[in-house]
């Protein structure tokens, strides 16, 4: 049992979780949809998985620069909005219209036309993705004080966004339905006007509704101030300073190391082959029959979506009972467990038992994203413990610029992967054993290595929740104002 209690004060309304959760709906609909949709460029367009790849990862390079400057500016914004709120309108717009346009994409181009476009497009969606993105999750971490609280909302921003994946899983054969398209290219720019006004309607709820608990105590000033400056020159220098000043202040912070990297794992150990199962399922269980290959990956991920509600149950209730270090260690060793089982349960000959590991390996994004973003709010405590400062936007953009960065690098590294195993479009069904035998292990073992050495990686972490209420004690008397007798957030 946890051995403090959350104070009534500390509580946020469920609604206004809720609300919080529409941001995680739309911030999991646009990663699912970018991804799942990437297969169009291959099988609809005939271009090659490697330049896929490319594509997929090339843009995400830049949020190296964007996601830290969009969480610096977020931290340092002062309007009567607050320093979230207007970023999160605006993002939603943006990311939302430019998702629809990049995939009305005509027939007949070259795979050179159909990359630039697609390049140049995509960096214009992270740009939109990144202004809506990074200070939502930025908001997430000062909505309450509470340790526990924050797990409790972190499980419920995390149960809304997987209800995508009851549907994202279904993608694929939606964009190939033949009553509705002429084909999957079709297919997919439909989809892609249905998903763009979804994130543009659900986007901006939490910018209209939600308040932010910080507001005010944002940033103390330093000791020294600057003198006052005047010249535009002399300001951009001055924030330039202090954004690299924040930047590796930041990446010092070894708990927050740790995190990053158990992340990083995990996720991007996930993300490097996630294209694999619908290869698998497709040539390995029903040996190039894409409608069917297509269906079963729909069952498959539709039970490890509808399995995550559980996950998401049980471990925001393990992290308020047996500390969110212990909950991440039984999360992602039985999602291990459900990776490794794939290379036994993908079977041509008893094909439903493409359902058995998807309850286990539901537990890894399930657990990942219901943790970590609780335990961040926790090293952004101790953060202004050290340095005076609440800069959520930076460690929530840092945080995601790892995932994001790792991102770009295993989805190009899946594209040359897939090219390795010697897989052929043209042949159909008609795949090299060795082929089908590589895709199945990279499927398999690629993801559960990374979540091991994630466990590995997080052992170490040092706040606990008597750390969390002692720093939350400090931080109160400092300020002279306790957490819970600040303005109510909602």
């Amino acid at each position: 049992m946890n051995a403090h209690t959350t104070a009534p004060a500390d509580r946020i309304p469920f609604r206004q979780k809720l609300i919080y959760g529409a941001g995680a709906f739309v911030n999991n609909l646009l990663a699912a949809a970018i991804g799942g949709m990437m297969i169009v460029l291959n099988l609809g367009f005939g271009m090659n998985p490697a330049v896929v790849g490319l594509l997929g990862a090339l843009p995400r390079l830049t949020d190296a620069i964007t996601d830290p400057l969009m969480g610096y500016i977020s931290d340092n914004t002062r309007s009567r909005w607050g320093r979230r709120r207007p970023y999160i309108f605006i993002g939603a717009i943006i990311a939302g219209v430019i998702f629809m346009l990049l995939w009305q994409l005509p027939p007949g181009k070259t795979e050179s036309w159909y990359f630039w476009y697609f390049l140049g497009g995509s960096f214009l969606f992270y740009l939109g993705y990144t202004i809506f993105a990074t200070p939502w999750v930025a908001l997430g971490y000062e909505l309450t004080p509470d340790y526990h609280e924050r797990t409790r909302l972190m499980g419920v921003q995390n149960f809304i966004g997987q209800s995508i994946y009851l549907v994202s899983p279904w993608f694929l054969l939606i964009m190939q339905y033949d009553r509705w398209f002429d084909d999957m290219t079709e297919g997919a720019a439909a989809l892609a006007i249905a998903i763009g006004l979804i994130t543009i309607c659900v986007g901006i709820i939490p910018a209209i509704f939600l308040r932010e608990r910080y507001q005010g105590i944002a940033q103390e000033p330093d000791s020294q101030p600057a003198p006052e400056v005047t010249e535009v020159a002399n300001v951009v220098w001055r924030n330039l300073l202090e954004f690299f000043k924040g930047f590796a202040t930041t990446l010092k912070f070894k708990p927050f190391l740790k995190l990053c990297a158990a992340t990083f794992l995990v996720f991007n150990g996930f993300i490097m082959v996630a294209a694999f199962q619908f290869y698998v399922i497709i040539y390995h269980v029903f040996d190039g029959d894409m409608v069917q290959g297509a269906k079963f990956a729909g069952y498959a991920g539709t039970l490890q979506s509808l399995s995550t509600f559980l996950v998401i149950v049980i471990v925001t209730w393990l992290g308020t009972r047996i500390g969110k270090r212990k909950a991440f260690f039984i999360a992602i060793g039985l999602s291990t467990l459900g990776f490794m089982l794939k290379w036994f349960c993908y079977n041509p000959d008893y094909p439903w038992l493409i359902l058995v590991p998807a309850p286990l390996i539901a537990f890894g994004l399930g657990g990942l994203f219901t943790l970590m973003p609780s335990m961040i709010a926790d090293v952004v405590d101790a953060d202004e413990l050290k340095t005076h400062q609440r800069r959520e936007g930076m460690y929530g953009s840092i945080f995601w610029w790892v995932v994001k960065l790792g991102m770009a690098v295993a989805i190009a590294a899946g594209g040359f992967l897939l090219n390795a195993t010697g897989f052929d479009v043209e042949l159909g069904g008609n795949q090299a054993a060795s082929t089908i035998t590589l895709m199945r292990a990279f499927d398999a073992f690629v993801p559960a290595l990374a979540s091991l050495i994630a466990i590995w990686a997080i052992a170490s972490f040092s706040i606990t929740e008597d750390t969390a209420y002692e720093v939350r004690a400090i931080l109160e008397r400092r300020r002279g104002t306790p957490d819970s007798a600040l303005p109510d957030p909602a």
